[in-house]
């Protein structure tokens, strides 16, 4: 036989497993579609089924998804290491398609922004047809598939099928009938499923276990998990531990928890913890004005505990001192501090050094209720409220609220001071400062003014922030000052509300919450239900997001004065009223030029006129002046979602101008 006709005849079963892996691979990504919907005002919790790589730590599993880990529930009993993350879902206006948005941020500067989504997503994303080079920090929007269930089912999980998988491992894996996940996805024979293809599997629960983020050691000799690497709690295959050690483990665990009271309990209870009514009588005779309480060990920290828990006991302070002196609380405080999740608490000393002895140097701003001033407190950039003991009630609003709820678009409360005199709140530090500083005359400030590309996802950022309070907290909270100078901007100019001392808990009542109180907040941005009534609710917060849209898009403030002629006084008018009025001649996008004037010049007619025509629509809805006609916030960030995925996809258009694409690499 010729020698090259042996060498094919050896090469071709090699060849025809390529030609056969490259057709799996081609069917494959093809074979999902989005599941088609006809009511585009559905919405509907989804969830998505997810086995996280290796490398992709709980942070990073929250930046793609966009979801924070109350989202994420873990697989239990079995080994197949899967997370499920919990998506609203709605019907897209455009496609009839169900599905969700969120973001991708590229990390790396290696391949193609294509080629990092299939892999980092492995089939649940809806891949966008983008070749560019990948970028580090770049912004990617883009969709994943997710479904609505029938009555039939409460949830509609997104799931990928991967070797070993048929519907009948699927069924048994899930608690569902096998008639119940082929009707679902239209599957006429169930030996025939496609590796690689997304299904749709209905449950009537939600699916997994809570995923805990703890910063708790357990007892040896059990390992403990690392609370940052969501890969290492029950994703990984389950080990098999012998029943001996486990049993030896809660027993030695059990000891030292015994052992521990009992030391406890002889040395006094005053060794392990400080009673505020306690330590308050015992130094009730210093008339030192700068006397603290301290939590000599606290066992909860108001931040995420990324700053100050599982230090050090005997703290050093910022000159090298020790402080283990006992520290009360302030008659202006009293003892309901303690009632809160205990926050951490600095001393005064700290407070003075870190900024400088309050400097003007360090100062960043002067509100209704006190100072803010830059400060450095144990390796951390903060910053730090100054308030007189006046603000009792403004103080302890802010730290229950704070210390209860905790959002990647909330601003952190890491800790308080306080003296008899003065009350400190201490927060994370957010780098580019407040969003009105970037709008409002932005190059005096130092600031290049935003693309419209930031300026959509900041506002996203702040509805997801808002949407919380308003719809995922154990008890609801309405914010009572939404306002441009209350969202601050961290370093990658994420947006984060700040500012809850006039935040309010508000009951149902009927399909609406609402709560009589006194009028507060800032002219401008105050619903007229509430000026009228007094009457704050979710959708009083949402007037004041509207006008917050509208500041985005025209960049002028939320109270416009105009100079009248030499004999009248200056004329104040509400943003509000006047973009409205440019609304009423602009019924649609083909007489968007009516529009010209009324948006941010800084811009530079750089920003697609759709999507600015979007928000601006968007932004009449939030100011309606009857509240029941108002979106609430999960619905605006849903729309907002969307201009978003719209505006990147005009970006795209531009062949990278430099100018626009500057929204997309600040990163996340």
């Amino acid at each position: 036989m010729d020698p090259k006709v042996s060498q094919f005849v050896i090469l071709l079963p090699l060849i025809s497993l390529l030609i056969v892996q490259t057709l799996n691979a081609l069917d494959s990504s093809s074979a999902t579609i989005p599941m088609n919907c006809t009511d585009t005002s559905r919405l509907c919790t989804s969830f998505l089924a997810f086995k996280p790589q290796g490398n992709q730590s709980l942070a990073v599993i929250q930046s793609m998804f966009d979801v924070i880990p109350q989202d994420i529930t873990v697989e239990g009993e079995d080994s197949h290491g899967y997370i499920f993350i919990k998506k609203n879902c709605s019907c897209l206006t455009t496609s009839k398609n169900y599905a969700t948005n969120t973001t991708f941020t590229v990390r790396s500067n290696q391949g193609y922004v294509y080629d990092m989504i299939l892999e980092a997503y492995d089939g649940l994303a809806m891949v966008p047809n983008v070749s560019r080079p990948a970028r580090i920090g770049a912004v990617v929007s883009l969709r994943l598939f997710c479904g609505c269930s029938s009555s039939l089912w409460n949830y509609l999980m997104s799931y990928v099928m991967k070797d070993g998988d048929s519907v009948q491992s699927l069924a048994s894996r899930f608690g569902v009938s096998m008639d119940s996940i082929e009707q679902v996805n239209g599957i006429s024979n169930p030996d025939n499923v496609t590796l690689g293809a997304l299904y749709y599997i209905p449950l009537n629960s939600v699916p997994g276990e809570p995923y805990h983020v703890e910063n708790e050691i357990p007892p040896a000799p059990v390992p403990a998990p690392s609370a940052d690497t969501i890969s290492e709690i029950q994703v990984s295959p389950k080990a098999h531990v012998p029943y001996g050690w486990i049993i030896g483990g809660l027993g030695v665990g059990l000891a030292l928890i015994i052992l521990s009271i009992v030391v406890c309990v002889s040395l006094g209870s005053s060794s392990c913890f400080v009673e505020a009514r306690g330590s308050h009588a015992k130094d009730h005779d210093d008339k030192s004005s700068h006397k603290f309480h301290i939590l000599r060990k606290p066992s909860f920290c108001c931040g995420s505990g990324r700053y100050i828990c599982g230090k050090s006991e005997n703290w050093t302070q910022t000159n090298g001192e020790p402080s283990n002196h006992q520290i009360t609380i302030p008659n202006a405080l009293g003892t309901d501090v303690l009632d809160v999740e205990k926050p951490v608490v600095f001393t005064y000393e700290d407070i003075l050094f870190s900024t400088d002895g309050f400097s003007d140097s360090n100062l960043l701003g002067r509100g209704i209720y006190g100072s803010v001033y830059f400060g450095f407190l144990r390796d951390q950039e903060v910053a730090i409220k100054r308030m007189t003991a006046t603000k009792t009630k403004e103080f302890m609003a802010e730290m229950k609220v704070l210390c209860k709820v905790h959002h990647a678009n909330l601003v952190e409360l890491i800790g308080y001071a306080a003296s008899d005199n003065e009350l400190f709140l201490i927060y994370e530090y957010a780098q580019k400062g407040s969003l009105r500083s970037h709008l409002h005359d932005p190059l005096n400030k130092g600031h290049t003014p935003l693309s419209w590309i930031m300026r959509v996802q900041i506002a996203l950022d702040a509805a997801r922030g808002l949407e919380y309070i308003h719809e995922h907290t154990k008890t609801h909270y309405v914010h009572r000052d939404i306002k441009s100078s209350n969202i601050l901007l961290d370093g990658s100019f994420r947006a984060k509300i700040s500012d809850f001392g006039l935040s309010k808990l508000v009951g149902k009542t009927n399909d609406e919450e609402a709560t009589a109180t006194k009028v507060v907040g800032t002219f401008g941005y105050l619903a007229p239900e509430y000026l009228s009534d007094g009457l704050a609710s979710s959708k009083s917060d949402v007037y004041a997001f509207g006008v917050v849209l509208f500041e985005i898009i025209s960049g002028k403030e939320a109270i416009i004065r105009t100079e009248g002629s030499a004999m009248k006084n200056t004329e104040r008018r509400s943003l509000a009223s006047i973009m409205l009025a440019a609304l009423r001649n602009t019924p649609d996008l083909l007489s968007m030029s009516n529009m010209k004037d009324y948006i941010d010049p800084s811009m530079l007619d750089l920003y697609p006129h759709d999507c600015v025509f979007k928000m601006a629509m968007l932004a009449k809805q939030c100011v309606d002046e009857d509240p029941i006609v108002r979106p609430d916030m999960k619905q605006v960030v849903i729309n907002l979602s969307q201009i978003l995925l719209s505006s990147v996809e005009w970006e795209a258009t531009l062949a990278g101008n430099s100018q626009v694409f500057s929204g997309l690499v600040q990163g996340r």
